[in-house]
């Protein structure tokens, strides 16, 4: 049998590579991919999954953080219909239709994983899949070995980064105490090993209607969450935040490469050259190198101030093509690529 070769990407390859940013259901909160959400029974988990499920479906803040509407999957297997409905309508005067909701399913080695696959596909705005909880879907009764939690939260982590989603995963935590609530997740440490964002509810001291929420992960920033559960609304809300969520900017070396651009509208050249006249315009003293990288990491919010740009080699030389583009929304059809510009929307060149 052929051996599969290693498909191997240089560095320079790799920094170059136009990634498209990792997405968010909820900004600064919930990422795309693999998410465990414990905390003890009768707490809340349910009600605030439930809550999560709805808003953003439509669009609606959560927690105080913005979402990104699309379609969500609540796999409420410890529920019955009825129950749902009742929720529902102490929750919300309006579900969306694109809010979709299961009281049964197969389990992880059953069939589970395939019957997401089928209702992606037939719904491909799907952004949430939340299940509740992750012990009505594994196999293995009592087996909390670390393999079996590794394979088994692994195995919902690829379906989340196959299918592009967010998989949000409810859990029990252990009664015994903990000073890092982290550890408290029921099972071995394999559960927040493999997850990539990791939330844990924990009663606070403040009242029995307050907890709060811990977080971390990858690709979101450790915080702690001071939440009150209104009975009247069913809501939770946010009391404070350890983390301030200021505004994302870029940092000044790029503030002053947008008014490079602004200036020079277009430039293509070696990467050294480019280096050079944006230093004697903002009186820094980049390398060519420390300069690409930094536009690599805010290419995004580069392009969100209307600079593009494409690195290329020529004559084994290293090259930048740079440009300040507009989006045009006159009604004006002109080809972006007859134009000589990379960005994808409809834009014109800065005159």
């Amino acid at each position: 049998m052929a051996q599969k070769k290693l498909e191997a990407i240089s560095g320079e390859e790799l920094m170059d590579m136009r990634l498209e940013p990792l997405r968010f259901c909820v900004d600064t909160l919930l990422p795309q991919g693999m998410c465990v959400l414990g905390g003890a029974s009768k707490i809340g988990k349910s009600w605030m999954v439930l809550d999560w499920c709805v808003r953003i479906a439509k669009g609606e803040p959560v927690l105080g953080q913005a979402t990104h509407g699309g379609t969500t999957l609540y796999l409420c297997l410890e529920d019955t219909c009825r129950r749902v409905q009742d929720r529902l309508n102490r929750l919300t005067n309006e579900v969306p239709a694109n809010a979709y909701f299961v009281t049964g399913s197969e389990t992880l080695h059953q069939g589970l994983l395939d019957q997401i696959r089928s209702f992606v596909e037939k719904h491909p705005a799907t952004v949430l899949v939340a299940v509740d909880t992750l012990q009505i879907i594994r196999d293995t009764e009592g087996d909390q070995s670390y393999a079996n939690d590794y394979q088994e939260i692994r195995m919902l982590k690829a379906l989340a980064d196959e299918l592009g989603i967010t998989v949000l995963v409810v859990h029990h935590v252990r009664k015994m105490g903990d000073q890092d609530p982290l550890n408290r997740l029921t099972g071995s440490t394999a559960i927040s090993g493999a997850a990539d964002t990791i939330m844990v509810l924990d009663r606070s001291h403040r009242s029995a209607d307050c907890a709060t929420l811990f977080v971390t992960g990858r690709d979101v920033e450790v915080r702690e969450l001071e939440l009150r559960f209104r009975r009247e609304t069913c809501w939770w809300e946010v009391l404070s935040d350890s983390l301030e969520t200021p505004e994302v900017r870029l940092p000044g070396e790029m503030q002053a490469l947008v008014a490079f651009m602004e200036s020079e509208k277009l430039f293509k050249g070696p990467n050294g050259v480019f280096a050079q006249k944006f230093n004697d315009f903002a009186g820094t003293a980049l390398t060519a190198k420390q300069l690409k990288q930094k536009m690599n990491q805010y290419r995004y919010l580069l392009e969100d101030q209307g600079v593009y740009f494409e690195n290329r080699r020529s004559n084994g030389q290293r090259m930048v093509d740079v440009y300040l583009c507009r989006v045009q929304d006159d009604g004006d059809d002109r080809d972006a690529e007859n134009l000589g510009c990379p960005c994808d929307p409809v834009c014109v060149p800065e005159s």
